[in-house]
């Protein structure tokens, strides 16, 4: 049985505790809020203000991390110093230069695994999306795109200002709302050899973090990618996520997943798991996701999702932000090689 403990006790950690007390390898063993009042939503095990001395008092194989963007790699280093292996939520962090120090702690600590929920990787649609692309079935890969119409009040920046904080979390709808599509365009597209975008802030909240984003992305295989993704949208639409074959094209739309072949007919191949209670654009992945990590740390294996997986995302978000700026095509050098 895994010894778990979990690290912030905000929205997200509600689908983490879900997943830990619902999983037959781990038990709860202790959580950790600043706020004291949030111990009531752990009732029975230890709990604790300061995640250092959880760290130091408590012996645990695996934390979860579901803190604000700034605090994930020092809550990273300090659990994978004690020899904790790690969940850590997304974004891998708030800014580049953290993200590429999480890297090189995880070769540095290389029997401390580190796992990133980039859980949409799992979700049927994309899973059977990967298949079909891997097959070569239908040729090679021409285009893809991401599209994320959200919608964000002013409350919900009001209600945690840190969201509307460059300095905390180290932007707006690229890290927050749209980095799983990100991950997708760059984990099915290919290697990508350069991105041209721009960001913008259509809402007038006063806050420092976009609310607009738009790229191209070329990638090293020819294809090309568009990437658009807004908090400006009346209501949180549908992600759409579509990937252009040579014999056809494939679309994931209200988490369903439809291939249209050459003749123009649309099927329907897979839907997605949703998990009653939760917002829609949560899914049901992260219980897949910190079920495979748990095998893969009671199995001592590699299967899954690494901290150079997600580094590429945040490099993405980086060179956006950068091409923005310079109102120049940016490169894809990536700290560390594409994987």
């Amino acid at each position: 049985m895994l010894r778990v403990g979990i690290i912030g006790l905000g929205d997200i950690s509600k689908i983490h505790l879900a997943a830990i007390n619902e999983n037959a390898h781990a038990e709860l063993t202790a959580a950790c809020d600043i706020d004291p009042l949030l111990e009531n939503s752990v009732k029975g095990v230890p709990f604790f203000t300061d995640y250092q001395a959880m760290l130091d008092e408590i012996v645990l194989d695996c934390v979860h991390i579901c803190l604000p963007h700034y605090l994930h790699y020092p809550a990273a280093k300090a659990a994978v110093e004690n020899g904790v292996h790690v969940i850590l939520e997304k974004p891998l962090a708030h800014h580049v230069t953290d993200s590429r120090a999480i890297v090189e702690l995880e070769e540095q600590h290389p029997d401390v695994k580190i796992c990133v929920s980039l859980q949409n990787r799992l979700n049927e649609t994309v899973e059977e999306l990967a298949s079909i692309i891997a097959s070569g079935k239908y040729g090679e890969v021409k285009g893809v795109k991401g599209i994320v119409t959200w919608h964000r009040p002013k409350s919900y920046y009001d209600a945690k200002p840190w969201r509307g904080s460059m300095e905390l979390a180290g932007g707006g709808v690229m890290i927050n709302q749209s980095i799983h599509t990100l991950d997708l365009l760059q984990w099915l597209g290919g290697k990508i050899d350069s991105i041209r975008g721009s960001i913008d802030c259509l809402l007038d909240y006063g806050y420092e973090v976009e609310d607009t984003a738009t790229a191209h992305i070329k990638y090293q295989n020819g294809a090309t990618g568009l990437f658009f993704a807004t908090n400006s949208n009346s209501e949180n639409s549908s992600v759409e996520f579509q990937v252009n074959l040579k014999k056809a094209i494939l679309t994931i739309k209200d988490s369903i997943l439809t291939i249209t072949n050459e003749n123009g007919k649309k099927v329907r191949l897979a839907e997605d798991r949703k998990l009653p209670g939760t917002k829609f654009y949560y899914g049901a992945s992260h219980v897949k996701l910190i079920d495979q990590f748990y095998q893969a740390i009671m199995e001592d294996s590699n299967e899954y999702i690494h901290v150079k997986d997600a580094q590429i995302s945040m490099e993405m978000i980086h060179l956006i932000r950068e091409s923005s700026d310079t109102k120049q095509t940016m490169k894809m050098n990536l700290f560390h090689d594409q994987t």
